[in-house]
């Protein structure tokens, strides 16, 4: 196994694909993931807390969706659930940079 940090930061920041083409934030992590897993030091610890912060923001934007009917609320969720979606990539990116373990807070453990 080798250590590549850039693959690693690529693979972090690839999430952020859903801001440019509303899609793939999951898709390029988890093609990521599932091919370099065995080749690349770390890959598959941080690549399976990629996915499952992925998965975890999907439930809560599909959650939002009808609270928006509750005064709005969902609206408020879909806010907050974006901001995380941009912020935290880019700092686990750094982390994964500096060599440390990246922190996906609010993710449910669909792939351990």
């Amino acid at each position: 196994m080798r250590t590549d940090k850039q693959l690693l930061v690529i693979t972090h920041l690839s999430q952020l694909l859903t801001f440019i083409t509303g899609f793939g934030g999951l898709i390029v992590p988890l093609i990521l993931w599932v091919t370099q897993k065995d080749r690349v030091l770390e890959m598959d610890d941080q690549g399976k807390r990629i996915i499952n912060f992925q998965l975890s923001l999907i439930i809560y934007a599909i959650i939002c969706v009808p609270a928006i009917l509750l005064l709005g609320l969902g609206i408020i969720g879909l806010i907050v659930i974006g901001f995380i979606s941009l912020i935290f990539p880019i700092i686990n990116a750094i982390r994964a940079n500096n060599g440390e373990s990246p922190t996906y807070p609010l993710s449910f453990n669909f792939i351990s």
